[in-house]
């Protein structure tokens, strides 16, 4: 939708509002992302003009750059107009450092393609000759940085004008030489070069005109991650595949199994040579990392096996500086040759939130829940407005957080992928066990006589084990949505009954007083007596499903979806629309105490709107990301973003980005 466009606003009835042109949207500041720091991070390039000059993929189409070796990280630039790119290749140009190059793939789509700058990564364009590709490996030619080689889904292409013109050398429609995962070519000769496959592994020593399996010592059907050629002696080959690490003396013609890696450690996503010691390789696995210092013949495990390594850094001016790219723990760095790492993450916040919190008393105590980091993850907190985090995941044992709340008394709850804890302020603690009572009937004797009579017993207590999407701690009567059920608790916690609600994957629950609401995608239900008994309500009409839900103080239901963001405040009997807000596909509807509004957020938009259903008035901020959770800390707003971690409105632009409709 055009914003020029946009003339009302409903809410109720109509309001007359303007809303900015689009160009006067893109010149507000963006909010500032402040971490928690780590995350996931994918790939290394570094300035052969200085070692101390690095760059970093991510997962979402962001690099980052560091000018002091890891020490210190500075988003660089986003590529592309999409936030699902895997920057998995950095090159930067041996003849010309202020060029770099990135091959990237779409991670929810197909897609994908090779991006070029020529000023050290503040600006950068995408090779037309490559557009749509889905490119997984990405190498310059040693020999000659005017030749590219990338592998993509579709097969390999070369350009032998630094990327200007690319033309695939892979057999056209090939069943077999596609879905190239990793490329290497040889130092001295361009025009040999190796590429590894879902499959296997193949060479072409004439620039792709004949290519020829090289298969021999590899068992069949081997995913090949990674192939690299020692420069003094090209005829020596490491390969990484799911099957193990194979090294060639034969340029390829023979390979053998390397020994001495676990058979478990099936995945070895890079091998790094040491630029200094040629006898020494580094193996980045899904299970840790790996080093040999005899040329393969005997490998030791360098960290612990829950660090999955995606790439290697050694430095060339000190080969004790090693860095890891490393899932949900960042970049690891060591100085002292592999033998320990300690997190390098000053500046990288990749985190994937998935419940966020702000201290109801201490505003700028915020709460961060992710998913997917293990014990690398769970709750971090930070009590100074996000300038620094402390990791507090004591207790969780590596569980995701899916939903964080704060009771009437400050009490913390998170709830996970496996139960609800709460916070007391060293640790989690699980919270209270599910304990249900049922009537049954007992015959009695009674002055002589038997008679039946009803009697209430206690069930077992049993664990809360499913996941907890939402919890609602307003007032003494609290509630979870969990992907069991919906459950009720009378004693703060201390023991949950039901499921009073009885189906799978509950995913919204909100309340005040005795007015509750709980929803699924496709099912809405009211319970007008403090969760006892519930009843069915008809979703709106134009409503396929619901993605978000809450409630203001006086009863007021809000749910969002694709279609928009609907309102009821009959309990459901009846709905209204936001028709002419100008996103759908609604991220959040919350609503916020402190600003007496219900703020609304898209997966499709980085805009921000705050709706006063009394009042008749919107206001609305450019955050720069797509958030949800939205929270007000003192007089600024600070949101979770979808990958990027927490991100809050810069202090000296917050009021100017505020529009106020008129009626």
């Amino acid at each position: 939708m055009n914003f020029r466009s946009l003339q009302s606003f409903l809410l109720g009835c109509a309001v007359i509002a303007s809303l900015p042109a689009a160009s006067a949207l893109g010149a507000t500041a963006p909010w500032t992302s402040v971490g928690p720091e780590g995350g996931d991070a994918r790939s290394f390039a570094y300035d052969p003009t200085n070692p101390q000059h690095l760059y970093l993929g991510t997962l979402d189409s962001w690099i980052y750059e560091s000018n002091d070796g890891g020490q210190n990280w500075k988003r660089l630039t986003r590529l592309g107009k999409t936030d699902d790119l895997v920057v998995d290749n950095l090159t930067v140009d041996e003849s010309d450092p202020k060029t770099i190059y990135a091959g990237v793939w779409r991670m929810t789509h197909d897609g994908g393609g090779i991006y070029v700058s020529h000023d050290s990564g503040q600006t950068w364009t995408a090779f037309a000759g490559m557009d749509g590709q889905s490119v997984r490996a990405l190498v310059q030619a040693p020999s000659n940085p005017k030749i590219l080689v990338a592998g993509a889904i579709n097969g390999i292409f070369r350009s032998e004008d630094g990327g200007q013109h690319w033309s695939q050398i892979s057999p056209q429609g090939s069943g077999e030489i596609r879905k190239v995962e990793s490329i290497a070519i040889d130092p001295q000769d361009p025009k040999t070069i190796y590429a590894g496959t879902w499959h296997l592994p193949w060479k072409t020593t004439d620039g792709g005109a004949n290519w020829k399996n090289i298969k021999q010592g590899v068992i069949d059907d081997s995913d090949v991650f990674s192939i690299i050629i020692d420069p003094t002696k090209p005829s020596v080959v490491y390969a990484s595949a799911c099957s193990g690490i194979y090294l060639s003396e034969t340029a390829g013609e023979l390979f053998r199994k390397v020994q001495g890696i676990p058979s478990t450690a099936r995945r070895t996503r890079v091998l790094m040579q040491d630029p200094m010691n040629r006898s020494i390789v580094y193996a980045g696995t899904t299970e840790g990392l790996y080093k040999t210092s005899d040329n393969g013949s005997n490998w030791s495990r360098m960290t612990g096996p829950d660090v999955i390594v995606n790439d290697v850094y050694v430095d060339p001016k000190n080969d004790k500086h090693v860095l890891l790219a490393t899932d949900r723990s960042g970049v690891l760095e060591s100085t002292d040759g592999a033998a320990t790492f300690t997190a390098s993450n000053q500046g990288f916040s990749q985190r994937q939130v998935t419940a966020f919190l702000t201290d109801a008393k201490k505003p700028e105590t915020l709460y961060a829940g992710v998913v997917n980091d293990k014990t690398y993850g769970g709750v971090f907190i930070s009590d100074n407005g996000g300038h620094s985090w402390t990791q507090r995941s004591q207790g969780l044992d590596g569980r995701d957080v899916f939903s964080l709340a704060q009771s009437d008394d400050g009490t913390i709850l998170a709830g996970t992928n496996n139960g609800i804890f709460r916070w007391n302020g060293n640790t989690w603690q699980e919270d209270g066990k599910v304990v249900n009572t049922h009537d049954k009937t007992v015959w009695v004797t009674k002055r002589g006589k038997r008679e039946k009579k009803t009697v209430t017993e206690t069930d077992k207590p049993t664990t809360l084990d499913g996941q907890v999407n939402d919890i609602s701690a307003n007032g003494t009567e609290w509630f979870i949505a969990t992907s069991t059920g919906v459950y009720r608790s009378v004693n703060q916690g201390s023991t949950w009954t039901g499921p009073v609600v009885q189906d799978t994957d509950y995913r919204f629950v909100d309340g005040h007083g005795p007015i509750v609401f709980a929803a699924k995608r496709n099912d809405l239900r009211v319970s007008e007596d403090s969760g006892v008994t519930w009843k069915p309500v008809a979703l709106p009409s134009k409503l396929t499903h619901v993605q978000a839900l809450t409630t203001q103080p006086d009863g007021t239901l809000w749910l969002g979806g694709r279609e928009g963001a609907f309102f009821s405040k009959d309990h459901g009997q009846t709905w209204e629309s936001l028709s002419n807000l100008p996103f759908g596909n609604i991220a959040s509807v919350n609503w916020n105490d402190s600003m007496k509004r219900v703020i609304i957020t898209s997966l499709d938009s980085t805009l921000v709107f705050a709706v006063d259903p009394s009042e008749k008035s919107w206001k609305w901020w450019d955050a720069g990301w797509r958030v949800r959770r939205v929270h007000t800390m003192g007089d600024r707003m600070v949101a979770a973003s979808l990958y990027d971690g927490i991100v809050v409105q810069p202090e000296d632009t917050g009021t100017a980005q505020v529009k106020q409709a008129t009626k």
